[in-house]
């Protein structure tokens, strides 16, 4: 790989445009105060708001969709995954083993497929997402062909590029850049499968390096230097080409840049119940254009109870590691999660991140091929009883979180328990960690919302019990 490639796209100057220009004009509270006239206004929700936790039992509401054992609502149906974690036995939710399936294909499988034959799998899990079945090699050769033709970012987007005003999130710099994609696209609001299945594969090609850019950027303008972005390799693949504009000159190993491929296989797609992929449904039943639905999705999984919460895993396990002396003694650290529980350590939120799941309740099969696939590389750099350390907080969790809050359902690890240690393997910086879930998710969004358009077809307009009481109009001049 020849240095020469590596240009610069923006000056030293220009670089340092990127900062931020802040609003000079402060908010309400602060630019007039907080005075008693203003309590009810920003207050007042807390009168009226709360509605007693008894009437959501009595009338049986459905909160956060949700059924009183924890299983979700059935709001529609699905060709395109299944997410198993339990079975309904007599009308309860018993815990199963978990098993995630795209098309009919078990995900372990997919991924093994791929990674058996040392080649690159997202592609084609994307290709399965979007088309039904799985490629043939001159079905997916004609795919990245598709998606290599759409990877260079339009003429005179780095001039009006989202990160030109610094963000405090890459997440929001993906947003933006999404809503922005809609004024270069001569057709936006077409929602014809043919342009669907265009903006889908557009926005798979250069949402990864947007993301990278933005990273890049924001490195430069910290660092006072010039952007250097490599050119784009139409034989790479989303894995290489996300590491290609990290790592730059530094480059990366064939084995690393397969590591990664595995995570956005995982990411591609988990259901059409979480949060960010409804989303993108209800957006999309309405009939409104991909660039909307697709944002709109990305700003759901930024939510830090969402896919915003992977970073805390990271986190908590390096504060694991400064205050437990030795890693390999389960009192010890089962000890020091007691303590996190209780709010006596980390962040004193008083949760184990990363343990427990909507669906899954015995085992999410994505952590476990995570971890099998991460050890390789865990062994060859020397770092093992790191990943043997999250190991033990994944098996002594549910025993402590049991012992301490009394819990008694069956909780697992999820997939975000080895994310940050597979990333900070790859050297990904932690502000890209929920920007690559939303890029390989994309594949499963564009999936889901075609289903809505083109199968389910009714606007998605759920109800809300209403619970006030009405009350007598008084004219201004009587209200005080």
């Amino acid at each position: 790989m020849s240095n020469d490639k590596y240009k610069p796209i923006l000056s030293r100057s220009e670089t340092s445009a990127l900062e931020n220009m802040r609003d000079i004009y402060p908010m309400p509270s602060k630019a007039i105060g907080r005075s008693e006239v203003s309590n009810q206004l920003y207050e007042g929700y807390s009168k009226v708001d709360r509605v007693p936790d008894e009437l959501y039992t009595t009338l049986d509401v459905k909160r956060g969709l949700r059924n009183s054992d924890g299983s979700g609502v059935l709001v529609g149906l699905t060709t395109i995954s299944n997410v198993h974690g339990y079975n309904k036995v007599g009308g309860v939710a018993q815990p199963d083993y978990g098993k995630l399936m795209l098309r009919g294909y078990d995900m372990g499988t997919l991924v093994d497929g791929a990674q058996g034959d040392e080649r690159f799998g997202y592609e084609e899990v994307a290709y399965l997402l979007l088309s039904g079945e799985l490629p043939t090699s001159a079905q997916l050769g004609d795919f990245c062909a598709r998606l290599s033709s759409r990877r260079r970012l339009p003429e005179g987007f780095l001039h009006v590029f989202p990160r030109t005003n610094a963000s405090h999130s890459i997440m929001n710099v993906l947003q933006r850049s999404t809503l922005l994609m809609y004024s270069f696209d001569q057709i936006p609001d077409d929602t014809s499968s043919e342009h669907e299945i265009d903006v889908a594969i557009t926005l798979l090609s250069r949402l990864p390096r947007i993301a990278a850019i933005a990273q890049a950027a924001m490195t430069a303008a910290e660092n006072g230097e010039e952007l250097v972005i490599p050119p784009i390799r139409e034989e790479y693949s989303m894995a290489e080409s996300v590491l290609d504009v990290l790592r730059g000159k530094r480059g990366f190993t064939r084995k690393e840049a397969l590591l990664l491929d595995v995570m956005l296989m995982l990411h591609a797609e988990h259901g059409g119940g979480n949060n960010s992929t409804f989303t993108c449904r209800v957006l999309s039943s309405s009939g409104t254009d991909a660039y909307s639905a697709y944002s709109a999705a990305i700003g759901s999984l930024k939510g830090p109870k969402h896919g915003g919460a992977n970073f805390k895993v990271g986190e908590m396990i390096a504060d694991i590691e400064h205050n437990v002396r030795d890693w390999h003694n389960d009192d010890e650290i089962a000890a020091y999660l007691a303590r996190i529980l209780r709010r006596e350590a980390f962040d004193g939120a008083g949760l184990i991140y990363g343990m427990g799941h909507a669906v899954y309740t015995l085992s999410d099969p994505r952590a476990q091929l995570v971890k099998r696939y991460a050890r390789s590389l865990a062994e060859e750099r020397g770092i093992v009883d790191e990943l043997d350390l999250i190991e033990s907080v994944e098996r002594l969790a549910p025993e402590v979180m049991r012992d301490v809050r009394g819990i008694k359902k069956a909780v697992c690890a999820n997939i975000d328990m080895y994310t940050g240690f597979v990333y900070s393997m790859l050297g990904v910086p932690q502000d890209l960690y929920t920007p690559i879930f939303a890029i390989a998710r994309m594949a499963g969004w564009a999936a889901h919302r075609m289903e809505e358009l083109y199968g389910a077809g009714r606007i998605i307009r759920p109800a809300y019990g209403s619970r006030i009481e009405p009350h007598e109009y008084l004219s201004l001049v009587k209200r005080g």
